[in-house]
């Protein structure tokens, strides 16, 4: 048996035409030896999710994989496979793969049995929370789990460790897709599907190289062009990709506009009268606000903005507005940029707006990266929590307390979660003692990798490493523990489409390599997590149980697995959720009936500012009565947070190519796909290679104010002054010099998504005449032991109470001060006497808990009593500063208030909360009462001459 076409140099494969409403079957297979049997799965080489068969050989114990083939029934790909998908497999056969656990002492990292890999892991968990609280440990996880795993350690790190601090490096690649479906349609969950793709007659992607990163999924686009009327196609990316060749039209914005242009196109639309008004009527809000917004965004002001010709706003518009449908979709050009989650949602607006949604044809597609980057996001393994409840919604809390037994105040939402980004930052400054890194490889694929380097290197930080090889990061830890890949062991996956693959285990795992959900189990059992009743917290043993759970979980949310069973998902296609009662068949397409998931009671987010990224209350949303209608949410245009200057006069964008999957642990170890792409390159234009002396091949050194990195030129194919490097590639394999993308991007994130911006950087280029960079020291040069983290240090909760108790003190005698100033005015006298009761209570409320948590240390409240100056002139003017002086004295305590009830929910001090409820309450009521005071005042005192 042989492979069907060298998909090396053929990508996308024969183009087979679309010419009805079915995409034809095409089998594509790459198998090397004859099987004895064929295994059932989805591919796991990006977030298309194609099924697979895998080939497999039992000529030896536990069996070997020996090719791949695409399966014919399966609706996401009807038998097709791209490059990675019909080479990757021989990553399962890689004679570096880890087989058993590690454990470091001193500068080396040594082999450990799984006892005392996993004892000593344990000992460092119970440790830390006992003298540092749940807040000392953090997950940082991976879009390579199965559901079955990401569920289970959900629970774990939520019911079990209690942790807020838990994220997926999902939130590097496609965090804004969840937040841009939540922004507008009140839950994640794609309102589009595959099948538009068969007969939609206009295309719109937005900073989304199909052709590279979802390679079966642009063959059906290729074969959707090439069928009876093709459709048309537009194309937003600063580079001529495969992706940009094929469009009609192809606009190139300068990196980080993407909200203006959007913002522009947004607006030809209305101008050119292609809004569905009785639509946006039925079934949106926030209209008036969008077109306001966009009115200002002319063709010309977008034009000065984006660097690009006024009439291809115009032309879009004409092209898009002229068709019937639109299938829009974008992706990290969007998601990793300036502005990434307010551009996401101005995409969705343009179907809104238009009306297109929910029809075949019509639909949007927030694109994901990796093969179940949905399941972390559905089960609550990137920090929300499961089955897409909403952790601000105290009932939903209640209902996943509930489904674990357990005490919802045990549940951690007193705090929004702990974002990735935040989670290293933390590991940082030494407030996090344990990391576990699971499937991920973030020495490579995270910002500003120097920064990350010095974090896994501090002292007083225990790394826990899961993976199957031995990765740049787990150089940086104390215990390796070897895990099984896709092929060793059983799961399901979802797709962008919401197709759940069940993947079947093929192969036995090298050595003693475990399962990832088989580690968490061992894990939890070690850690005797338990319930209220006192019964194991993990309630299952093996995947089945797990998938068991998690559909039970999913039972009446959006993610509804309810009718789905391992039985089901064997033999044939993969099945869209929801799946339930009422589709026991699966759901093509969501959000048919136009009834969106922005009920109060029902929805996933109450949204946030699209700018600042501050959350909207309960109460404010709830007053916005959707209904199931869905938002348009508007957004000025705000310049990158850093642009091209003197000194570093190019931009950089970082991204994929098509050979190639994240940092490489999977597809540098095929042959073929490495010889395809050997190593990293410098895109640089025609006309700055030129003026720099350089040609195709030559060494060319790019830096920034982070970093510096070194790689063979790539001319031409980008605008000038933009520079592009694929992320892909670090120093497992030893190149000998500084290559990674990522030791020049910024830290910095979106302020909705937290998602970093890897797509822009001010950098300068030159030509590299000399000796090449040393490539960067990755170990850590001594093992973290128990000496290492010490005693607790002292927590500032004590200084926080000191803090609100003082400042009480100084409210009450403010009181005072008011009442001997303006003695003539009755109801400060009245009222004043009834606050400065209040304060002497609250004094009061606060006293057992200095005994509790110790005296304050640190804070200066005496200050701000100092800067106010109650006692002014008994004058109408007098009084009204005297007014706002307290104001802001109560706000001060109001403050505090907030920050001690956060802290009173995480330690879980019941008692505290009931003290602080009490004043916030009272507080409350005296600055309502001085605010309305003020009002009452400003006219007379301002206005009127005394």
């Amino acid at each position: 048996m042989a492979s069907t076409r060298d998909s090396i140099a053929d990508i996308w494969g024969p183009r087979t035409p679309i010419l009805g409403s079915q995409w034809p079957v095409r089998v594509d297979q790459n198998v090397e030896e004859e099987p004895d049997r064929w295994v059932q799965a989805c591919c796991f080489l990006c977030s298309n999710g194609c099924g697979i068969d895998i080939a497999v050989k039992d000529d030896r114990p536990g069996g070997r994989i020996v090719g791949v083939r695409g399966r014919e029934a399966d609706v996401v790909n009807r038998g097709r496979l791209g490059p990675k998908g019909l080479h990757s497999w021989v990553a399962n056969g890689s004679p570096d793969r880890l087989t058993r656990p590690l454990v470091r002492h001193g500068d080396r990292l040594e082999p450990a049995s799984w006892d005392e890999a996993m004892d000593l892991i344990v000992q460092r968990m119970k440790a830390a929370k006992a003298k540092y609280t749940a807040g000392s440990i953090g997950f940082y996880t991976s879009g390579q789990l199965f559901a079955e795993e990401n569920y289970t350690l959900s629970v774990i790190r939520t019911a079990g460790i209690g942790t807020l601090h838990i994220d997926g490096n999902t939130r590097l690649c496609t965090a804004t897709a969840g937040a841009a479906l939540k922004e507008t349609f009140g839950s994640d969950g794609q309102p589009g599907t595959y099948g538009d793709v068969d007969v939609t007659d206009c295309f719109l992607f937005v900073g989304h190289d199909m052709a590279a990163t979802a390679t079966v999924l642009w063959a059906r686009v290729l074969d959707r062009r090439r069928g009876d009327a093709p459709s048309k196609m537009i194309v937003i990316d600063p580079r001529r990709t495969a992706t940009a060749a094929e469009a009609d039209l192809h606009i190139k914005p300068r990196l980080g506009t993407n909200v203006a242009v959007m913002n522009g196109l947004i607006r030809e639309l209305i101008q050119q009268g292609h809004a569905d008004r009785a639509f946006i009527e039925a079934h949106t809000l926030g209209y008036d606000e969008l077109a306001n917004t966009v009115e200002a965004y002319t063709p010309e002001r977008v034009a000065e903005i984006a660097h690009i010709p006024a009439d291809q706003i115009r032309q879009a518009a004409a092209m898009i507005g002229g068709s019937k449908m639109l299938l829009s979709t974008c992706l990290q050009g969007v998601y990793q940029s300036n502005q990434g989650t307010a551009a996401a949602v101005q995409v969705n607006n343009v179907n809104l707006v238009l009306g297109r949604i929910g029809r075949a044809g019509c639909g949007i597609l927030q694109m994901n990266g990796q093969p179940t980057a949905e399941n972390s996001r559905e089960t609550g393994s990137g920090g929300d929590l499961s089955g897409f409840r909403n952790f601000d919604n105290p009932r939903h809390v209640e209902e996943m307390a509930k489904l674990w037994n357990v005490d919802p105040a045990t549940l951690p939402n007193w705090g929004p979660p702990t974002h990735a980004m935040q989670i290293f930052d933390y590991v940082g400054d030494g407030s996090i003692k344990v990391l576990w890194i699971i499937g991920t490889n973030p020495a490579v694929s995270f910002p500003d990798l120097g920064r990350l380097r010095e974090d896994l290197r501090r002292q007083g930080v225990f790394v826990i490493v899961q993976d199957a090889f031995m990765t740049e990061t787990a150089e940086f830890a104390d215990v390796v523990l070897p895990a099984a890949i896709w092929g060793e062991k059983t799961g399901c996956s979802t797709n962008v489409d919401r197709v759940v693959h069940l993947n079947h285990k093929a192969i036995e795992p090298p050595g003693e390599a475990r399962s990832d959900l088989d580690i968490f189990l061992d894990f939890a059992r070690r850690m005797d997590f338990r319930d209220k009743d006192g019964a194991p917290l993990i309630k299952w043993s093996d995947a089945e149980g797990a998938f068991d759970a998690w559909r039970e979980c999913s039972r009446g949310r959006p993610c509804d697995y309810s009718g789905l069973s391992y039985e089901k998902l064997t033999g044939g296609s993969g099945i869209p959720w929801p799946c339930n009662e009422k589709h026991p068949d699966g759901s093509d397409r969501y959000y048919a009936d136009l009834n969106f998931a922005t009920d109060p009671d029902y929805c996933e987010s109450y949204g946030h500012d699209l700018l600042t990224g501050a959350a909207i209350t309960e109460e404010d949303y709830r007053a916005k009565k959707p209904n199931g209608r869905a938002f348009l949410r508007a957004a000025e245009y705000v310049p990158p947070a850093e642009e091209p200057d003197a000194a570093y006069p190019f931009f950089l964008s970082t991204g994929r190519v098509v050979y190639h999957f994240h940092t490489r642990t999977k597809t540098g170890r095929s042959k073929a796909l490495r010889e395809a792409a050997p190593d990293a390159f410098i895109q640089v234009s025609e006309a700055n290679a030129g003026r720099l002396g350089v040609k195709e091949g030559e060494m060319l050194r790019v830096i920034s104010r982070r970093g510096t990195a070194e790689a063979p030129a790539r001319v031409g194919d980008i605008e000038p002054g933009t520079l592009f490097m694929p992320f892909h590639y670090g120093y497992w394999d030893d190149p000998e010099r500084a290559r990674a993308a990522n030791e020049l991007t910024l830290y910095e994130w979106d302020p909705v998504s937290k998602q970093p911006h890897f797509k822009y950087a001010a950098v300068r280029l030159e030509k590299v005449t000399g000796a090449l960079l040393p490539q960067p020291e990755e170990t850590k040069r001594e093992a973290t032991t128990a000496a290492d983290v010490g005693e607790p240090a002292r927590p500032c909760l004590a200084d926080y109470i000191g803090l609100l108790l003082a400042n009480e003190a100084c409210l009450g005698r403010g009181w005072e001060k008011l009442h001997k100033a303006h003695p003539k005015t009755p109801d400060i006298g009245q009222q004043g006497g009834l606050f400065r009761i209040w304060t002497s209570e609250n004094v009061a409320a606060l006293q057992p808990f200095v005994q509790t948590y110790g005296e304050r240390r640190e804070g200066e409240p005496e200050a701000l009593d100092k800067a106010l100056r109650i006692g002014r002139p008994a004058t109408g003017f007098g009084l009204m500063r005297d007014l706002q002086d307290l104001w802001l004295m109560v706000n001060e305590s109001t403050v505090s208030i907030a920050v001690l009830v956060q802290a009173a929910r995480a330690l879980g001090d019941g008692e505290l909360e009931t003290a602080l409820r009490g004043i916030e309450s009272r507080n409350e009521r005296q600055r309502n009462w001085l605010l309305s005071r003020i009002r009452q005042a400003a006219p007379q005192a301002l206005t009127v001459p005394s």
